[in-house]
């Protein structure tokens, strides 16, 4: 069982200088985007607009974050090991009180995991022993390259061979997921080979590899695209093919996001033939909807509907890639003869509901529109630990409360 342990921080600000492929750079003022945390009848809240841009906390005092940690573990039953995940907006090693912080958690009797990090706080490999010597067990590492120039270059590290050591005695000593935004044509092909070659060497559990998003419809909802200039982005196929080719050569765990995870079959893995039994685990549709998501999961989610003959259900893909990221503008842009008269977004989605009944009537038939669950898979990043029956199993709880929200908002008999 793990608590969060929210250190704060901003992009930018509180991780040494922004990398040069962060999401985050470039990040203009945008308004609120209006989402299910919203108010029914007002547009905007934290989540959809400081929140989405991470810009709401600096770094908090480690009192602050003892105590929410307190607070916590006298909130909620306690089931088997607890562990303290060290997250923020900034890079967990820049926190300048984090071995204050992880030394009192160990005197609580507490381990610690350290959330994304890149390692450009630590200057000497010493502290990653100190963290250690800490109860620090666990660390996910952004480690980009194995090669300190490139992450001199693109990860802005200034003691990039400091970290590299870092990364390597984390990896020797405890467990280390090591993860990579790829960039093509930088820290693919022969230095992603090398740079696992030293990861496995060292001893990491393995790597998740990260598709690098440049536009509009690949995420950057922000207002900051591109990311870099005259870039052309990796397809979506030519990425999944990368992630099976690695898993195929290396002998630690590899996955991938958005696509996929060799080992689970995840995202959608009940979407694959050889699990198709499992689709007799959903309940019946009786409703009539349409669903609306993003371009990569709405082939998986019509399979999957098609499998089970719910013929009352059709989905529609907006050219945004992650369902989670989709705004109004995706909406504005569908072919409203295809869309019933009861539509589902993505419970995450960052669409009001008032602007999606207002877009999605505007050929003037009234449609009801519902939020859907958060997630329908697991990706990459959260599948990491998990074997396939634990990706099938979430799957399916979340098709079912999907099912549900199809049933209520697209009863066939309207009252």
């Amino acid at each position: 069982m793990q608590i969060v342990a929210d250190v704060g921080g901003i992009p930018g600000k509180d991780c040494d200088g922004f990398c040069k492929y962060c999401y985050f750079r470039k990040v203009k003022d945008v308004k609120a985007f209006g989402c299910a945390h919203c108010l029914p009848n007002t547009i905007g809240c934290e989540r959809c607009s400081k929140g989405v841009s991470e810009t709401q906390s600096e770094f908090k005092n480690p009192f602050e974050v003892i105590t929410n940690i307190q607070t916590t573990l006298m909130m909620q039953p306690i089931r088997g090991e607890i562990k303290a995940n060290i997250s923020g907006g900034g890079d967990i090693s820049c926190y300048p009180y984090l071995e204050d912080l992880t030394a009192a958690l160990n005197q609580m009797s507490l381990k610690s995991h350290l959330g994304y990090t890149s390692g450009k706080g630590i200057k000497d490999v010493s502290m990653a022993s100190k963290l250690i010597d800490n109860g620090v067990d666990e660390v996910t590492f952004t480690v980009f390259a194995d090669n300190p120039e490139l992450r001199r270059e693109w990860v802005k590290d200034r003691t990039p061979e400091a970290s590299l050591d870092a990364c390597k005695m984390f990896a020797e000593n405890i467990d280390l997921t090591a993860a990579s935004v790829i960039v093509p044509g930088v820290n693919d092909g022969d230095v992603l080979r090398q740079t696992c070659n030293s990861l496995e060497e060292w001893g990491a559990k393995g790597i998740i590899l990260m598709r690098f998003a440049n536009t509009f419809n690949e995420g950057l909802i922000l207002g900051n695209e591109p990311i870099l200039k005259d870039f052309e982005s990796q397809s979506v196929e030519s990425f999944q093919e990368l992630v099976e080719s690695i898993d195929k050569e290396y002998g630690f765990r590899v996955s991938g996001t958005p696509l996929g995870d060799p080992t689970t079959g995840g995202p959608f893995a009940i979407a694959k033939d050889e699990n198709e039994i499992f689709l007799q685990f959903i309940k019946e549709v009786t409703g009539e909807a349409t669903i609306i998501t993003s371009k990569i999961a709405a082939p998986f989610i019509e399979r999957i509907f098609e499998k089970i003959g719910a013929d009352s259900v059709n989905v529609i893909p907006v050219e945004k890639e992650i369902a989670c990221l989709i705004t109004k503008e995706d909406l504005e842009n569908i072919d409203l003869s295809e869309v019933q008269e009861s539509v589902i977004i993505p419970g995450r989605a960052f669409v009001h509901l008032l602007d999606a009944e207002r877009i999605l009537s505007s050929d003037g038939v009234e449609r009801i529109v519902g939020y859907g669950p958060d997630t329908l898979s697991v990706d990459g990043e959260l599948s990491f630990d998990m074997i396939d029956e634990n990706v099938i199993e979430r799957e399916l709880e979340q098709f079912n409360d999907l099912v549900d929200a199809i049933n209520f908002y697209g009863m066939k008999r309207r009252f």
